[in-house]
């Protein structure tokens, strides 16, 4: 059985799963359940002067039968007083010597700053997180966001906290921010010992269309929110795989958007996260969901022969490179495998519609085909297919070739006109344009000779 226990920038936890800063972690009782449960750590909900939040608070984007595959919300820092959470703080440490408790942070001053890092140090926290994420109500208070997309003042907060800090501080970023990567290295320079990101984005999820207001509403008022749950879990691997690639950087990062299965976690992982943070997910599903975290990374772990977590962390990152680089040698194409074909014809629609019309119907036959003539292998068949393995990508190129368009450029080979035969589309077949107003378009291609 691999190890799961982690070391994050000096804080241990018997395993990489800690519950974000949110709604879950919002009091002593939360985080000894979650604790209970077996999960290795918590990231306190954020401390500051206490707030004022509204009613009501949430939204969601639902898909299909898929309920929160987004999630938005307006609810700010805790609206606990400090006082209560750092006795909690204490309390949770004397009952789970084991599992990690970090203080979420947000103030104003450095002596706001100085006071409340010595206090959750002395209330037991394994590791401080600065809050410099939150993307709505307290950004407008110079907090939040509005720290972290000003990478000056960034650092200097961070440099004020590293002059009294005893334990472990990780750096939260914002997403609304144009390059990731400056926060992360002014953290560095600030003297942070770790990172964490993303937080949520800045968003409105919908809009109450008989009454004209956007969600949530307040008294028939509504505001941007922070938008978290699957959907963002693209834009934040993005942003984890940026900060792994700055050149000597270093830091530790603490992945979070969009986690829900092991699955998740384990990309997150391989693009650089030596923890990850979860939100969302238990907001839905609750604390239980660990059960199935754990033994899904420790049974991808063993099947894979690593022993640890520790082994995965940034594995794929040497494989992500930019467009320029990739081998435009390479070449696959679709191949519909028919006894699983469910005949339900999407494919063929998608390509005719929104790809290379490289899909043809036979006469008397719903069994779609690939015009491998046609074919540019753009995947969109094998994505639309409802049917398991029907539709694959198959290699045809040898590759005996590898050809970048960064070493067609260097070696000045790359079109540099309209009509250069080098370009790639003088090759890719087009309908004739008379043909999309014909009534009836005829489904059977003949195969080109």
């Amino acid at each position: 059985m691999a190890d799961l226990s982690i070391n994050f920038a000096g804080i241990k936890s018997p395993n990489p799963f800690w519950l974000a800063s949110a709604p879950p972690t919002n009091t002593g009782y939360q985080v000894m359940k979650a604790f209970d449960a077996g999960w290795g750590g918590a990231v306190w909900k954020t401390l500051a002067v206490p707030v004022i939040n509204t009613s009501s608070r949430y939204g969601s984007v639902n898909y299909k039968d898929k309920r929160m595959v987004g999630f938005n919300n307006i609810e700010l820092i805790s609206d606990r007083p400090v006082a209560d959470n750092l006795r909690e703080i204490e309390e949770v440490k004397k009952r789970f010597t084991d599992s990690a408790v970090i203080a979420s942070l947000m103030f104003q001053t450095r002596e706001e700053w100085h006071r409340i890092v010595r206090d959750v140090e002395n209330a037991g926290a394994d590791g401080i997180e600065l809050n410099f994420g939150c993307p709505h109500g307290m950004c407008e208070r110079g907090m939040g966001s509005a720290v972290g997309q000003e990478p000056k003042v960034l650092q200097t907060i961070v440099e004020w906290v590293m002059e009294v800090a005893k334990i472990p501080v990780i750096v939260k970023l914002t997403p609304n921010i144009t390059d990731i990567t400056q926060p992360a290295i002014a953290a560095k320079a600030g003297g942070a010992n770790a990172i964490s990101l993303i937080n949520t984005i800045q968003s409105l999820v919908g809009v109450d269309i008989d009454n004209f207001v956007p969600y949530p509403i307040v008294d028939g008022k509504s505001t941007n929110g922070g938008y978290c749950g699957p959907a963002v879990k693209p834009v934040a691997l993005n942003m984890v795989k940026n900060c792994a690639q700055i050149p000597g950087f270093n830091l530790p990062i603490s992945g979070i958007g969009g986690i829900e299965t092991w699955r998740d976690a384990v990309e997150f992982m391989l693009l650089g996260s030596g923890s990850v943070q979860i939100a969302t997910a238990v907001m839905h599903y609750g604390f239980g969901i660990i059960r199935e975290l754990t033994s899904g990374l420790n049974n991808y772990l063993d099947e894979k022969g690593f022993a640890s977590v520790n082994e995965i962390v940034g594995k794929a990152v040497p494989n992500v490179t930019s467009w320029e680089n990739l081998n435009l040698k390479y070449e696959v194409k679709a191949e519909i495998h028919e006894e699983k074909c469910i005949e339900c014809q999407l494919c063929y629609t998608a390509c005719e519609d929104g790809a290379h019309q490289a899909i043809g119907l036979r006469e008397g036959s719903r069994i779609p085909y690939i015009i491998k003539e046609n074919c540019v292998g753009c995947n969109l068949c094998s994505l639309v297919c409802p049917s398991e393995g029907c539709i694959t990508m198959e290699r045809v190129d040898d590759g005996s070739q590898h050809l970048t368009w960064k070493q067609m450029t260097a070696a000045g080979d790359i079109p540099t006109d309209f009509n250069d035969p080098r370009a790639g589309g003088l090759l890719h077949h087009a309908n004739p344009t008379e043909q999309a107003f014909v009534t009836k378009r005829p489904l059977h291609y003949e195969a080109k000779v």
